[in-house]
């Protein structure tokens, strides 16, 4: 029976092996991660981008469809069997409908294989035929993608680090309240926990919503199938000195611990690292909106998403042998169509100051970054409207509660230090301006054959993700 055991697993092994080398050789893969935080438009980007892959009139930027080198795209079952199905078809439909509305958000890591049938460019060309590439979309939370800077804190210094950063924000005053009443020495209580744990969750969901983007660990927020199991009961404590034994220091160290090895480990193992292309895509205009705290706290949440990636360049034999690493990562800031054309130059050059630390790192690294600014669905028109005199340029749209509104949300500043400095300062709000911001609900879509949902730069994005392996 263990010979049997052990027979099967070198065959399962040498199996897997064998279909990553003909995956190298043959039909490459390309796995591309989609991930951003609450609100960047994670299911909209996906659902765009392959609606816009699968019918290109709109995509004159990718350089293979440019070309003309493109033969066929279509969907395939995703490869990886107990991942659920991005639910492409159902977020189209609710974009396209004759009631358009955006898509629920993503609350689990979910995944979609696109296969392009593509003449392969230069010297090849007349070679070969069309060859088959694959590309496997995985779509998770940002949030989660945050927790994997806990794998190197333990429980002490990340109560000490997390507590620090609480006591001056308002959202986090009843949690505090009740931690310092917590004695961490005395014997565990369940209730207590419990009490402890729902009071920092609901902080947590609080500071997502006032624009706090350090809000960890992720699963508090997005909980699914380990709501209210010990593994997210456990909260930050004002701990000093060793753990007794049964105290709640101790019990909630062993949680920590546990959702470190339970949850984090298994999906950096099972789903990220197995990522070499990836996209962060960033609210940086409801950061502005919020003020110079939520553009800092955001500008820091990049650095740290970046520094859960192992960005380098992949030669296939390295993949097969010693497994994938980062080649392109690009941060995308969404909503592009919430601005005039004319002010998009400067929204790029504010994503590009909020992710410098980020891009600078990883390019050391060895990896391939860019930054730009994006609509995965138009929702606007623009019109350039008079005012005391002056000429703004707005955009025009439906509102979600179902009004025509035309919208100007103040000038961006050409230089992004004028952002950046009182964010880094500290500074509670912007000294002379005021940037509006306003939540557009979907245009209806009357689309021609061959075009996928209208968008912005979109078809950039794509050329920069995959461009190259097409």
């Amino acid at each position: 029976m263990v010979i049997s055991s052990l027979a099967d697993s070198l065959a399962r092994g040498v199996e897997s092996v064998g279909d990553r080398v003909s995956e190298a050789l043959f039909e490459p893969v390309i796995r591309l991660g989609v991930t951003g935080l609450a609100r960047s438009g994670k299911t909209v980007f996906i659902t765009s981008l392959v609606a816009n892959l699968l019918d290109r009139g709109r995509m004159p930027g990718l350089a293979a469809q440019q070309e003309g080198r493109i033969n066929a795209v279509y969907l395939q079952p995703q490869p990886d069997d107990t991942v659920p199905r991005f639910d492409y078809e159902n977020h189209l439909a609710a974009l396209s409908g004759p009631e358009p509305h955006w898509p629920d958000s993503t609350r689990a890591v979910s995944e979609l294989r696109l296969s392009f049938k593509a003449r392969p460019a230069g010297m090849l060309a007349g070679l070969q035929g069309p060859r088959t590439v694959h590309l496997d979309i995985v779509d998770y939370p940002g949030e989660w993608l945050l927790d994997l800077a806990l794998l190197d804190k333990s429980y002490e210094d990340w109560s000490a680090e997390t507590l620090e950063r609480l006591t001056s924000r308002g959202e986090a005053a009843t949690f505090l309240a009740q931690s310092k009443t917590t004695d961490p020495a005395e014997a565990h209580d369940e209730p207590r926990a419990q009490a402890l744990a729902k009071e920092f969750a609901i902080y947590l969901n609080a500071a997502r919503d006032a624009g706090f983007y350090d809000c960890t660990p992720g699963r508090f927020l997005l909980p699914g199938d380990l709501a209210g199991s010990p593994v997210l009961t456990f909260a930050p404590l004002p701990v000093d000195g060793p753990a007794p034994r049964h105290s709640l220091h101790r019990e909630m160290a062993r949680r920590y611990e546990a959702y470190k090895s339970q949850v984090v480990k298994p999906f950096f193992r099972d789903h990220f690292s197995r990522i070499d292309r990836q996209v962060v895509l960033v609210d940086a205009l409801g950061a502005i909106h919020k003020g110079p705290q939520a553009v800092e706290d955001m500008r820091r949440a990049m650095g740290d998403i970046l520094s859960a990636f192992r960005p380098g360049r992949n030669a296939w034999l390295s993949q097969l042998l010693l497994g994938k690493r980062v080649e392109r990562i690009l941060f995308a800031a969404t909503k592009a169509d919430h601005l005039h054309h004319q002010q998009h130059p400067r929204l790029t050059h504010i994503m590009e100051a909020l992710t410098r630390d980020a891009r600078d790192r990883a390019s050391f690294a060895g990896a391939e970054t860019a930054a730009l600014s994006l609509a995965s669905l138009r929702a606007t028109t623009e019109e350039i409207r008079t005012h005391d005199g002056a000429e703004l340029p707005c955009v025009r749209g439906t509102l979600l509660e179902g009004k025509q509104a035309a919208f100007y949300p103040g000038d961006l500043p050409e230089d992004p230090a004028h952002l950046m400095g009182p964010a880094r300062n500290g500074a509670e709000s912007w000294l002379d301006e005021d940037f509006g911001y306003m939540s557009f609900a979907p245009a209806h879509l009357t689309l021609r054959p061959g075009d996928g949902p209208p968008h912005i730069r979109l078809d950039r994005a794509a050329q920069f993700l995959i461009g190259d392996r097409l």
